[in-house]
């Protein structure tokens, strides 16, 4: 095997015993990059040289004693969190030539824990979308089908850790975006509850659903990077002032006499017959450790996507406003005859398609005369979500459902549909409406309708608000009975 396909797991045993170091396996991540980037196209700023002396300073840290699960481990990260001294685009031509002059919380805490820095990733333009299509800079791929998208919005960083150019990466998740690219791209993708880790230093989208998330190629790994970068964090006061267990310590204890929920309303017609297939045969696997299943209903989930895409785009059109040409990034003077034109100008040119129709879309759902009907009703039928969510948690550990409902398509098809692209959020909505946090695990195989190559399915895990532990274990023990996490893509 090579270092590059390790498990954090893996790599951090073989760094302590001092088998290979973190230039080894650093130089080892960026030569796959080097090899098959030019295919996948999940990188937007590779990070050599800064990721080479970072990968010094680390085996030196452990040459001092320094010990840590992260010390020394190769990351990707998604190019809309921020990074001191390294570009940060978002995918957008707005923030082209932008860098930060700060890092994140989340990569503050991992940089202390001695991750290192390989590459920021590509995503839909400010996470705008569920495919990398809305990239300014070209669309990623699929390392199963190249021909295929790697879900998004953090397309980049799932086709990164699926083609094995990096250990784990961060995503961001706001209806899905950690989520949907797991599923499509065969690897372990987990949103957080909203509150454990700090979204300070990532660009926000929708504030209220925003959260940083984990890809990894085991959910143990997943675990491992959560226990680093949860806990409060005084620059942002959505982070819930709330103990963080330690999420590796009970996932090989026994999950028999534990309940799951399967949602009715989630299990319906239209699903793609291979994600059916290979769904039941995961509730059938979790059966043999003894786990109980449970039909329970949510409703008002059918709400999910026309709340979630009114509340959206009218935080992104406020979120949005910032961008003006004058303070940071694109710029476009030239023949601006006030300030006005300097704006128009620029976010004429610096944002794409998908921005702008967010940005009307979001404008006109706030707007006099129309905010009591669309947002404030949305916001009400939301809590209704989350109620129902929150009840149907009591009487279960976490619920089941497919991540998406069908394997993934081919890039540009859905482009020109925004539409039928905002349903692919269908099946993870809802937890990101509620705040509660959600895993998707790799289960199986299915052909699309129009390929020839059997693509990855994802299971999804929903759990209580601040309970990643349970689904993490459930995850965990799936994963253990099964070969999908260890499959690998042919490129």
């Amino acid at each position: 095997m090579s270092l590059n396909q390790l498990t954090i797991k893996e790599a951090s045993e073989k760094l302590a015993k001092g088998e290979i170091s973190s230039v080894e396996l650093t130089a080892a991540c960026l030569a796959r990059i080097k090899d098959v980037d030019e295919k996948v196209k999940a990188c937007l700023t590779v990070c050599e040289a800064e990721a080479m002396e970072m990968a010094k300073a680390a085996d030196e840290r452990r040459a001092n004693g320094r010990k840590g699960e992260l010390l020394g481990i190769p990351m990707l990260l998604k190019d809309n969190i921020m990074t001191a001294g390294i570009r940060t685009t978002a995918a957008s031509k707005i923030l082209d030539d932008y860098v930060a002059p700060y890092d994140a919380t989340v990569i503050k805490r991992l940089k202390e824990a001695g991750a290192i820095i390989l590459a920021k990733t590509n995503l839909d333009e400010f996470a705008h979308g569920a495919s990398t299509d809305n990239s300014a800079y070209g669309a990623s791929r699929n390392p199963w089908d190249l021909e295929r998208v790697p879900g998004g919005s953090s397309g980049g960083s799932a086709a990164g850790v699926a083609s094995d150019m990096s250990i784990f990466a961060l995503g961001t998740d706001t209806g899905g975006s950690t989520r949907y690219p797991a599923a499509f791209s065969g690897i372990v993708g987990l949103k957080p509850t909203y509150g454990r880790a700090s979204r300070f230093g990532l660009i926000a989208m929708t504030s209220s659903t925003d959260v940083p998330g984990v890809l990894g190629k085991t959910v143990e790994d997943a675990a491992i990077v959560l226990n680093k970068i949860a806990g409060v964090d005084e620059y942002d006061a959505t982070t819930v002032p709330a103990e963080v267990p330690d999420c590796t310590k009970n996932l090989n204890k026994p999950i028999k006499g534990m309940t799951i929920g399967l949602p009715d309303e989630y299990f319906i017609e239209g699903i793609h017959e291979g994600v059916v297939k290979a769904v039941d045969a995961a509730i059938e696997t979790l059966k043999k450790f003894g786990v109980k299943f449970k039909k329970v209903s949510l409703p008002h989930t059918k709400y999910a996507i026309p709340v979630y895409y009114i509340i959206t785009p009218s935080e992104v059109s406020s979120n949005l406003a910032r961008f003006d040409g004058i303070r940071y990034g694109f710029s476009e003077q030239k023949g601006a005859k006030n300030l006005f034109e300097i704006y128009s100008k620029s976010r004429g040119k610096g944002f794409g398609p998908e921005a702008k129709r967010r940005i009307m879309l979001g404008t006109y759902a706030l707007s006099a005369g129309y905010y009591d009907a669309y947002y404030l009703q949305a916001q009400k039928v939301r809590t209704k979500i989350r109620e129902e969510m929150y009840a149907a948690l009591e009487g279960v550990d976490c619920l089941l459902t497919p991540t998406a409902p069908h394997p993934a398509f081919k890039v540009g098809k859905q482009v020109d549909d925004p539409l039928k692209m905002y349903l692919e959020d269908i099946f993870m909505a809802g937890p990101s409406l509620a705040g509660l946090p959600a895993v998707s695990v790799p289960c199986g195989f299915a052909l699309p309708d129009d390929g020839k190559t059997s693509m990855p399915v994802g299971l999804q895990l929903i759990g209580k608000r601040l309970d990643e532990a349970t689904i993490l274990r459930i995850g965990h023990q799936y994963e253990q009975a099964t070969e999908w996490h260890k499959m690998k893509a042919e490129i």
